[in-house]
């Protein structure tokens, strides 16, 4: 016989992606003797990764929800498609900033022969298209667009 799972022991992988996300967002906080340092690549390539991760996780629960409860499955799809818009941000904003070292700017040219999925410079984009292509094969250009909530004058 199994015991229950309690709350707190729930998706113990999801638990432990968030404590590191607020322990690196906590790294992040600047303090009186370590000024605050500029977002770079490698951050913005982890943080790509894990909200493609997240799109991934939302699109099942969206699907697996509506069936049983469609007004809860379509908040979870509208999130989705908020969690899109902002992934594409980062893989724009990863490309808006400069190379760190020279390393990887000789990285970000093409030797295939070095690593079989290409540079590392490619994987974010790599990893945007797979996504993306799943998120256009559920919303409309209408849905992806920014919803503006400003008001007009």
């Amino acid at each position: 016989m199994t015991t229950p799972t309690r709350p707190e022991d729930a998706h113990p992988y999801l638990r432990a992606a968030s404590a590191g996300v607020r322990h690196h967002t906590r790294s992040l906080t600047s303090s009186g003797a370590n000024p605050p340092w500029p977002g770079d690549r490698p951050h913005l390539d982890v943080l790509h990764s894990h909200l493609a991760a997240l799109l991934k996780l939302l699109d099942r629960l969206a699907d697996n929800t509506r069936p049983p409860h469609p007004a809860a499955g379509r908040h979870l799809a509208t999130a989705h498609t908020r969690l899109w818009q902002a992934t594409s941000e980062v893989h724009a904003a990863f490309h808006l900033l400069p190379s760190t070292t020279v390393a990887e700017a000789e990285a970000s040219t093409c030797h295939p022969e070095r690593l079989p999925e290409g540079p590392s410079v490619l994987t974010i984009c790599q990893r945007h298209l797979a996504a993306g292509h799943v998120v256009r094969r559920k919303t409309t250009p209408t849905d992806l667009r920014p919803h503006t909530t400003a008001c007009v004058r």
